[in-house]
């Protein structure tokens, strides 16, 4: 692996929350989250990329979701709860992934609205086929995931960097 290689950053919203009579970071998923997750699993696995590590918020709804998801992939990465991707901004998440030892190739950040949104947009510098105006269109929905590649070491990555390659949400798009 060379840094010369595009690297990979999916970003995925988590699937549908529950409201039960518990804090917000212990709320867990609903039946239509516990549905639409391994459909997203299934179409992560559709995208062929081979993740090295996967940075998921410490929530119980996003834990839920990566647990779902992940079973349907051909290969189950390194996971990482990270507290820090909880309630986060687009800057706080860039940090995050600007920490990513230089080994790891693809990753995948398992995490909130509006910071998983905005961080799409905000490191998408340019944007491959229809994928930025289905986005656009959709806004990013529970079990939504969007796929960047960017090139150079995870410390370089920062606004404008990446390529928006690919959206998917359920019920179309």
């Amino acid at each position: 692996m060379s840094v010369a290689e595009p690297r990979r950053i999916v970003l995925f919203r988590h699937a549908k929350a529950d409201w039960p009579q518990v804090s917000d970071h212990e709320r867990p998923l609903a039946e239509r989250g516990r549905k639409d997750a391994p459909v997203a699993g299934r179409k992560l696995a559709d995208t062929g990329i081979s993740f090295d590590l996967a940075l998921c918020s410490t929530a119980a709804r996003t834990r839920e979701t990566w647990k779902l998801a992940v079973h349907e992939l051909p290969h189950r990465p390194k996971t990482v709860y990270e507290e820090r991707v909880y309630e986060a901004s687009p800057g706080e998440l860039i940090a995050v992934l600007n920490e990513i030892p230089e080994d790891v190739q693809n990753v995948i950040l398992i995490g909130h609205n509006p910071g998983v949104q905005g961080l799409t947009e905000i490191l998408a510098g340019q944007s491959e086929g229809d994928a930025h105006q289905r986005m656009s269109r959709r806004g990013f929905p529970t079990s939504a995931f969007a796929v960047l590649t960017f090139q150079g070491p995870w410390k370089s990555v920062e606004p404008g960097v990446g390529t928006l390659i690919d959206y998917w949400a359920p019920g179309g798009a």
